[in-house]
């Protein structure tokens, strides 16, 4: 899927330094309106692009069902709330169908899944953080079969967690809860997720190490069988 650069330039460096210069403008807590605009604003160049690529119907229909299965995980493992199943099989979309389409399935399966953990202002944050989780993996694995091997994919998907995506989501807690913004208050923030995000990236390594050769493999069959999520001009 391509995608015009000048609008992620737009997004990225125009609009998103505006909404966080102006934000602060802003009377009383004004960081829950300005993180949710920088969500959006980061998430609607992926939307975009995945749009104008015209998408059949199957194809909406297959990541309908991936983030669906995603979403399930989640709320099956509630009762384990740090060990999260999600991440492995949106990172495994990604692998299969391509960055966009992993965006997506995370995007969607973070919204889907919060109508059971409740909707919030860490909702734009976790459809953004999972999104990114299936867009890294898509972009890093996507067009390379020979580098999906189980044992790879289970590492990838742990250190992906602990330094990228679990990091994403404690800037959540540091924009929206912290009264007051310091580089002490937000090392805190940071340090004390390191557990939290340990925990969820074994469990993405280990969905990764289980799942990927079997539902990889059905992914495949069902792309090459029907053309599903092929890049086109």
């Amino acid at each position: 899927m391509k995608q015009s650069p000048w609008l992620n330039i737009l997004f990225l460096f125009v609009l998103i330094p505006a909404t966080l210069f102006l934000g602060r403008s802003i009377p009383g807590r004004w960081y829950y309106l300005t993180s949710t605009l920088v969500i959006v604003e980061i998430m609607v160049p992926f939307f975009v692009s995945f749009e104008r690529r015209r998408p059949e119907a199957r194809e909406l229909v297959i990541v309908g069902v991936m983030a669906a299965l995603a979403a399930a995980s989640r709320v099956a493992f509630a009762v384990m709330p740090y060990l999260k199943v999600i991440t492995g099989i949106i990172m495994i979309t990604g692998i299969a169908f391509g960055p966009q389409a992993g965006f997506l399935t995370g995007a969607i399966a973070a919204f889907a899944s919060n109508f059971f953990f409740g909707q919030g202002p860490w909702t734009p944050w976790q459809m953004f953080a999972y999104g990114f989780a299936g867009f890294w993996a898509g972009l890093v694995f996507h067009g390379h079969p020979s580098w999906r091997k189980p044992w790879v994919l289970g590492l990838f998907g742990f250190f992906s967690i602990l330094l990228l995506v679990g990091p994403m989501l404690d800037s959540c807690t540091v924009f929206t809860v912290l009264p007051k913004l310091s580089l002490a208050n937000v090392l805190l923030i940071y340090g004390q997720g390191v557990p939290v995000n340990t925990i969820h990236g074994l469990g993405c390594g280990l969905t990764l190490l289980v799942l990927t050769k079997p539902l990889l493999q059905k992914l495949s069959r069902i792309q090459r069988k029907y053309g599903i999520l092929e890049d086109r001009q």
